[in-house]
């Protein structure tokens, strides 16, 4: 007579093999049926990527073959006494009559379409079902270190831990066999773990997973025959989440925590993604568009199958670094957490989101804020300065000292003169170039050089109009081409600055004389305008 733990190795087995026959079977007639009724994905966007109307429902043949094979498992048990206390009951219909909700869901999704508030509040009381019958989210040491939380705060835990994950898999699912795929890399770590850890139930559930999603592999690996659909992914990450509480009850807190985090890695990341982007770029989370991480692959010029074959590997290292911290120590933990986060940010980094990088720019520009702050607050003293100007070398100083030490290079005002002014010429330089009635000085922040001709610059052109609404002339400033960011508000610049400087040419313009000295620096007048 077999030894209980033979026998339970025979039954894994007999289990993997009977799930991934029915499997094999079932999906191609699943496929078959769905085609000929013509329940099939049409492709009717841009967000497609298949070319001809394929079957979905991939589904509905993985909820049988895995049922099926936990049925054989289960009356195996009935007449194995040995093997009874391995398959309990009431833990079993936990998982099952909540999974079964979750995968009708997704049929009648698959078929008719089903809004995400409706998907949500659904998935929300199957994880409800969850917690009532047991499982559920007892502690996070991370936060609260080891104290059991109370019911109203793990309720909400365990609903969105459902949540996540039940929809991280649904919105892998882009491409041929990725979804399934990665499905089956985090349903062998539970199977890992479980064996491990000697919880038998949870045990044959990942190995009836594992067969019934390999044989449905088959027809869904590129270019795929039959989709997964919403039947398929939601059921499967559902179920994910459910044997994840369901062995976290006997394993130690770090492997209960850690281990199904870092092993459903990629639709997690996938997940966090995509809600980061969305917020940041302002646009609702459940809308739909094209910049999944495998999209980014598609258009980095890797084929189909090569994309589903790299983000098998990446599947497949999570899977491995989670392993790891079977024996969790200090070291171990912080060893897999280091390299998670390096990889995770070269990858998002060699994916080039748009989003993250503007994410980075105001992160950086945090960094830079006490300069950001010195060269404002030269423009506003410029501003204010202006106001109560004297005379017209006064009014250029307070623009040099402004612009002296900011970001800008240069500077050129044109400006009008009307009948009755007179256009002041300095001693030193001529105050600058005076044509048929318009004037215009130069300055550049480059020694000697009085223009930035021939260097590659951006301008802005600033409108000088006075507080009488008489539009005086002028102001562009200059700034060569770097990688450095403007270190100011550009908006001081374009409100109440360019007012100030046409208030302050008409009161000095009419008050001018035909000659002033060169200012000098021992000049009591000089103004205090700096940039830092």
């Amino acid at each position: 007579m077999l030894a209980e733990g033979g026998l339970l190795t025979v039954v894994f087995f007999a289990i993997f093999f009977l799930s991934l026959l029915f499997s094999f079977v079932l999906t191609r007639y699943v496929r078959d049926v769905a085609t000929r009724r013509g329940w099939v994905a049409v492709p009717s966007n841009e967000r497609h990527l298949h070319s001809s109307p394929l079957p979905r429902l991939g589904g509905v043949a993985i909820f049988i073959s895995f049922s099926l094979s936990l049925a054989a498992a289960y009356v195996l048990a009935a007449y194995r006494p040995q093997l009874h206390s391995a398959f309990p009951l009431k833990t079993l219909l936990t998982i099952l009559v909540p999974a079964s909700i979750i995968f009708l869901l997704g049929v009648y999704d698959d078929l008719y379409s089903v809004g995400p508030y409706i998907k949500f509040a659904v998935q929300s009381l199957a994880a409800t079902m969850l917690f009532m019958g047991g499982l559920r989210i007892l502690n996070i040491p991370v936060l609260f270190g080891e104290h059991q939380l109370p019911w109203f705060v793990g309720l909400p835990i365990t609903i969105l831990w459902v949540l996540a994950i039940t929809n991280a898999f649904n919105l892998i699912d882009g491409l041929d066999g990725l979804a399934a795929g990665s499905a089956l890399f985090s349903t062998l770590v539970a199977f890992v773990v479980a064996l491990l850890n000697g919880y038998s139930l949870v045990t044959v559930m990942t190995i009836a997973l594992a067969g019934a999603i390999l044989g449905f592999l088959r027809y869904n690996f590129n270019p795929a025959t039959i989709f997964l659909g919403d039947s398929g992914s939601l059921f499967i990450g559902f179920l994910l989440s459910a044997l994840a509480l369901a062995g976290a009850q006997k394993a130690p807190t770090i492997v209960a925590v850690a281990i199904p985090v870092v092993s459903f890695g990629l639709p997690i990341l996938e997940t966090s993604l995509s809600i980061l982007r969305r917020l940041i770029s302002g646009r609702p989370v459940f809308t739909a568009d094209r910049e999944h991480i495998h999209h980014k692959l598609l258009q980095s010029g890797l084929t189909h199958r090569q994309v589903v074959i790299v983000l098998y590997g990446v599947s497949a290292v999570f899977a491995l670094l989670s392993l790891f911290l079977l024996w969790p120590t200090g070291s171990s933990l912080g060893l897999v957490l280091a390299v998670v986060g390096t990889g995770i940010w070269i990858g998002i980094q060699r994916l080039g989101y748009p989003e993250l990088g503007e994410l980075a720019r105001v992160a950086q520009r945090t960094f830079e804020q006490r300069q950001i702050v010195i060269n404002n607050l030269a423009i506003r003293r410029a501003t204010d300065e202006l106001k109560v100007a004297r005379d017209y070398a006064q009014v250029r100083r307070v623009l040099e000292a402004a612009f002296g030490s900011n970001d800008f290079d240069g500077f050129d005002v044109r400006f009008k003169l009307f009948p009755g002014e007179a256009y002041p010429v300095s001693g030193k330089d001529g105050g600058g170039a005076h044509r048929r009635g318009e004037v215009s000085f130069r300055w550049t922040k480059v020694a000697g050089a009085r223009t930035l001709e021939g260097v590659a610059s951006w301008t802005l052109s600033l409108d000088l109009v006075s507080s009488s609404n008489r539009h005086r002339g002028a102001l562009v400033v200059h700034r060569v081409y770097s990688q450095r960011d403007l270190q100011l508000d550009i908006n001081l610049l374009t409100s109440a600055f360019p007012v100030a400087l046409a208030d302050a040419l008409d009161r000095t313009l009419q008050h001018a004389v035909e000659v002033i000295p060169s200012p000098t620096e021992d000049d009591q007048g000089y103004v205090t305008a700096q940039a830092g």
